[in-house]
């Protein structure tokens, strides 16, 4: 059975590089009816954090992956004591200054990397490497080899920058008679501009990402994009049929290029996709996250919201600024809004608000109805009234559409905000 890890360091939070490895190896193991084990390297005392332990939890959970089994290694030390013992003994280790180092037997490795294809190891920088510190604490790549061979790991998927430790943790393998696992190494991921991800870039963590108001399933989908792609070349995918269609032998060797521009579009069309019941509890548990909505927020009304702006989403977080006119009083008139801003249409705009009043119904085609028609009583184009009483119920120039808004509002608010514009004209 196929049997697979990954394996988190709690001295930092979960970045896009790890989240991209985890997913990996955990289609891989759903592909191939496997096991999914999560192994906390939490051997730096100094380091290790419980807040960086249960961010990387959550947010594993979060991107909708489950596992099978969970170990710590700060729980197996014994454990590893034990397996370097059996090395001494063996001849292949020794104590010296209460550390106990590894004695490298070197010969031509060459391994049958399940991305990569064969890769040949000729020379090792070193003779000899610690594999239990001081403090009783073992050593990575070490530990590495204890735990994977224990715990059955048949493959190990991981990023390219362990490429150099293959060759020791393979000589190691030797040395104490475990069987060697399948190597799978996959490509970094770069900037736009071929370098390390900066925080411009991605290397933010995985819950900032969340906090942004990203969707977890379109950052799935768009970390599975990144060196991997379907026969077909679909960008779109769904979980289900992802795990049908994985195979790590199909990731790219070459580098893959982060970009916000493409996971904003993701992220935009999983919003669109979502029907307005479904959208608004996700919206409704982000804006209540962020302390935005007013207290005894009426969820018809909020759903209203949702629909008018869903079309406009790109990240959850647009809705907190675009809709805020929605919600609360207190907005300001852009200086890009005031522009448009004509007072010498305050007599046509009190005219159309007096008409607006006498509406018996507020619905967006009565509303049209009777906008378009005080503008040709007052023979005017649409337009010169539509820009003005956009900016009076909104303080913008651009937002949904504008007969559509004036009925999510109501009449009363409606009227409220022509009278501010009006108001707001008299004093300037």
């Amino acid at each position: 059975m196929v049997r697979v890890r990954f394996a988190p360091s709690p001295t930092g939070y979960l970045h896009i590089g790890g989240a991209r490895t985890c997913l990996f190896n955990w289609l891989y193991a759903r592909h191939c009816k496997g096991e999914f084990i999560l192994r906390i390297e939490d051997t730096d005392r100094e380091r290790s954090k419980k807040e960086y332990l249960d961010e990387i939890l959550e947010s594993i959970s979060w991107l909708g992956m489950d596992w099978d089994k969970i170990f710590y290694q700060s729980q197996r030390f014994n454990i590893y004591k034990e397996y370097a013992q059996k090395l001494i003994t063996k001849g292949k280790a020794y104590q010296k200054d209460d550390a106990i180092f590894f004695k490298y037997e070197f010969q031509t490795i060459q391994i049958n990397d399940l991305i990569r294809g064969k890769i040949v190891f000729s020379q090792l920088p070193k003779e000899e490497e610690v594999i239990i510190k001081k403090d009783g604490s073992p050593t990575y790549n070490f530990s590495c080899v204890v735990d994977d061979a224990l715990m059955g790991i048949t493959h190990v998927i991981r990023g390219e920058d362990h490429i150099p430790n293959t060759p020791k943790q393979i000589l190691m393998y030797k040395a104490l008679g475990f069987k060697e696992p399948l190597f799978a190494h996959v490509p970094l991921i770069l900037s736009p501009e071929g370098g390390r991800l900066s925080k411009r870039f991605g290397a933010t963590s995985i819950r900032e990402f969340k906090e942004a108001g990203y969707l977890a399933e379109s950052l799935v989908n768009y970390l599975l994009l990144l060196s991997w792609s379907p026969k077909d070349n679909r960008e779109i995918l769904s979980i289900k049929e992802t795990i049908e269609l994985f195979d790590i032998k199909d990731v790219n060797k070459s580098a893959a290029e982060f970009s916000l521009e493409k996971l904003d579009w993701i992220n935009s069309f999983y919003i669109k996709s979502k029907n307005i019941d479904e959208l608004a509890k996700i919206l409704y548990q982000y804006t209540k996250d962020k302390n935005f909505l007013p207290t005894n927020i009426d969820l018809e009304y909020f759903k209203k919201v949702v629909f008018l702006f869903r079309e406009r989403l790109i990240k959850l977080s647009d809705f907190l600024d675009r809709a805020r006119f929605c919600f609360y009083d207190d907005y300001t008139y852009l200086e890009e809004a005031k522009e448009i801003l004509n007072k010498n249409l305050a007599g046509e705009i009190e005219f159309l608000k007096n008409r607006l009043n006498l509406l018996p119904n507020f619905d967006k085609e009565t509303i049209e109805k009777e906008f378009r028609e005080v503008c040709k009583e007052l023979n005017l184009e649409t337009k010169a009234l539509v820009h003005p009483v956009r900016v009076a119920i909104s303080g913008r120039r651009i937002g949904p559409g504008l007969f559509e808004t004036l009925e999510v509002l109501g009449k009363d608010k409606v009227i409220q905000r022509l009278d501010r514009l009006i108001k707001y004209w008299q004093n300037n």
